[in-house]
């Protein structure tokens, strides 16, 4: 039992044969796995049932490594920004109504976030990227814009990440002044944005 503990825990159980029996125990090496195991040593292999014509070698790499992206928002969704759980709710209709509202929610963070790319940490131009890779299993490198913005956009502006930007844009209010003046109608003032936020303001499509 102690034995079997170490090969497990190790994960190398497969590379020895072991023999036990009431007064000793013995092991060696299995050549023939370990040869095996050699041979592929630093070698990831992704197979697929899409026949090449469809589906070609390269593409099948990019798509395993496009992966990353819904591991990343399936993050974001439970833990990081919309933290789906806990639900707190009984109702079947409850639970389901919960779920739809953050997976909506989430779809519109992602519009946002291809929106607000220039001023986000994010990589706003992923083709150059990917071009500029001499193969799909190459190391992935950020495009020459995403190096350029590294610290500052191309007009100077700080970069962000979504949380730190929406936080910026969070400062913005509006104000209900109401004149000491009998009769005097309220009116609603907004603050002037800074550059940064109206340009977030432009690439959303909207008005501060």
């Amino acid at each position: 039992m102690r034995a079997d503990q170490a090969l497990h825990r190790y994960k190398v159980a497969k590379h020895f044969e072991t023999t036990i029996t009431d007064d000793g125990f013995s092991y060696a090496r299995d050549g023939s796995r370990v040869a095996e195991e050699i041979a592929l040593d630093g070698i990831y292999v992704i197979r697929t049932n899409v026949p090449a014509d469809k589906l070609p070698a390269a593409d099948a790499v990019r798509s395993y490594k496009s992966l990353s992206r819904f591991e990343r928002a399936f993050r974001s969704y439970k833990t990081v920004d919309l933290k789906v759980r806990p639900v707190h709710h009984r109702l079947e209709g409850g639970v389901g109504a919960h779920v739809f509202l953050c997976m909506l929610a989430y779809y519109v963070e992602w519009h946002m976030r291809r929106a607000l790319a220039p001023l986000l940490f994010d990589d706003d131009d992923p083709a150059a990227a990917e071009a500029d890779r001499a193969s799909p299993v190459a190391p992935a490198r950020p495009s020459p814009s995403a190096r350029a913005k590294a610290a500052r956009t191309p007009d100077g502006l700080p970069v962000h990440s979504f949380q730190t930007l929406l936080a910026d844009l969070a400062t913005l209010t509006r104000n209900r002044v109401q004149p000491a003046v009998d009769g005097a109608v309220a009116a609603d003032v907004l603050t002037s944005p800074t550059p940064r936020q109206a340009k977030a303001f432009r690439l959303l499509g909207v008005c501060p």
